[in-house]
C-alpha cells in the first residue's frame, strides 16, 4: 500500500484506498465526501502512540480505519461491516 501524504497542513489519501476498503468504486470516494455520506476522522496519538495518526472513514454500515506514522507509513488497518446495522448518525457527521 502506498504511504499516506501530508499536505498543506492535512493528511492525503488516495482515493482507491478508501473506495476499495469501503467497497465502492474510487471515483465515487470524492462525490461521496461532499454530500456528507463519506466522512472521515483524525485522530493524533498522545502518550505511547504519539507520532501516529488514527484516520477513520465511515459509509452506511462500514468502518475503515488506518494507524499511519509521522512519514505516512500505514502501520495498521482494518475494516468493519456492520451489515444490516447502519452506522449512527453522529458517525456520518463532520467534526466541528
Amino acid at each position: 500500500m502506498a504511504t499516506i501524504e501530508f499536505e498543506d497542513g492535512g493528511l492525503k489519501v488516495d482515493a482507491t484506498i478508501i473506495g476499495e476498503s469501503l467497497g465502492i468504486e474510487p471515483a465515487r470516494v470524492q462525490g461521496l465526501m461532499r454530500e456528507g455520506k463519506i466522512t472521515s476522522l483524525c485522530e493524533l496519538g498522545i502518550d505511547d502512540d504519539a507520532g501516529l495518526y488514527r484516520l477513520t472513514f465511515f459509509y452506511e454500515s462500514a468502518r475503515f480505519r488506518l494507524i499511519v506514522d509521522e512519514a505516512g507509513k500505514v502501520i495498521q488497518r482494518s475494516t468493519v461491516d456492520f451489515g444490516d446495522r447502519l452506522l449512527p448518525n453522529s458517525m456520518h457527521k463532520p467534526c466541528p
